[in-house]
């Protein structure tokens, strides 16, 4: 569980470069270690950028050290100071590649009943356009996407016109490479949780795997911060019950968080998901039912009066 990272430092006057190396400018781990690593300064914003040359470990807490030995351009040695921070924690992020571009992507259908709201583009691939049903759309005079009363976005089909198929491939690929790392990360966290109900858990960053169904009877948290990741591998069906809700607390983010499923989603009537969900199969909003994050199927997305909103 590693991440990239680069430490910055703004200072209030213009500084002697020369004195701004991985000597002066230092960053260890909780067990003082020092991290290998390249200084460079940046005369307009007068920001030095420390980038380590290994990884971080994610959940880590790290310290910065900045010496007296760095001085100001006049000559002003720096009064010593430093910082400490945590690495995020959980998994390294799952890429989604272009894929990331669209609310909503499905290689054979995408159908709506009752007034959805979609924030975000949708795109099917290799099905065409007419697999697009209850949105009322509309094509555009370039004939490369079409337009929709329930979409703040645009509707790409693997049928319209050049560069959309192109694109349409390429997403729909990245969409599988996604899913198959999603899917295929080891070290789990924890495994087979609660038998696979979630109803009533709070869980902190990490890899979750269940090999069994997973449901939601009640409300389920997520707490973590802003940068914190989670990846849930669900080996069968993911069901939300009627009206219960995927929860985030400490500043988690929807972006930052995959559930990667091999059998059907189904959220229920007025429930409510956080995170990208990359589907193996088919992913159902029932009426009602809302999801900040995106709907990545290989097979279809099915809304009913549903919201889905881009993170």
């Amino acid at each position: 569980m590693l991440q990239d990272a680069r430490i910055t430092a703004t200072f209030s006057a213009d500084m002697n470069a020369a004195t701004l190396t991985s000597s002066s400018f230092t960053l260890r781990d909780s067990a003082g270690v020092t991290v290998p690593g390249m200084v460079r300064y940046d005369v307009a914003s007068r920001t030095a950028t420390f980038t380590p040359s290994t990884l971080l470990r994610r959940g880590v807490q790290y310290s910065v050290a900045l010496s007296g030995a760095i001085t100001a351009a006049a000559g002003i040695p720096l009064v010593a100071t430093g910082w400490s921070f945590v690495a995020a924690a959980g998994p390294a992020p799952v890429a989604l590649g272009t894929a990331g571009d669209f609310a909503i992507l499905a290689q054979s259908a995408v159908s709506t009943t009752g007034p959805t709201s979609v924030t975000g583009d949708l795109g099917l691939s290799p099905a065409a356009g007419t697999y697009y049903t209850g949105f009322s759309d509309t094509m555009d005079a370039t004939n490369s996407f079409s337009t929709s009363p329930y979409v703040t976005g645009r509707l790409y089909a693997a049928n319209m016109a050049s560069p959309t198929q192109v694109k349409l491939t390429t997403a729909v690929g990245d969409m599988g490479t996604a899913y198959t790392d999603a899917a295929g990360r080891a070290n789990p966290t924890a495994t087979e949780l609660a038998s696979g109900e979630l109803g009533g858990l709070t869980l902190a960053p990490g890899l979750y795997k269940w090999s069994s169904a997973v449901l939601a009877s009640n409300d389920v948290t997520l707490k973590g911060g802003p940068n914190d990741t989670w990846i849930l591998q669900v080996g069968q069906t993911l069901n939300l019950a009627s009206g219960v809700h995927v929860t985030l607390a400490g500043g988690a983010q929807p972006k930052n968080i995959t559930w990667v499923v091999a059998g059907a989603v189904t959220l229920g009537t007025g429930s409510g998901l956080e995170g990208v969900v990359l589907g193996k199969t088919g992913i159902v909003l029932q009426t009602g039912a809302v999801m900040h994050g995106r709907a990545l199927a290989q097979t279809a997305v099915t809304l009913d009066a549903s919201t889905v909103t881009t993170p």
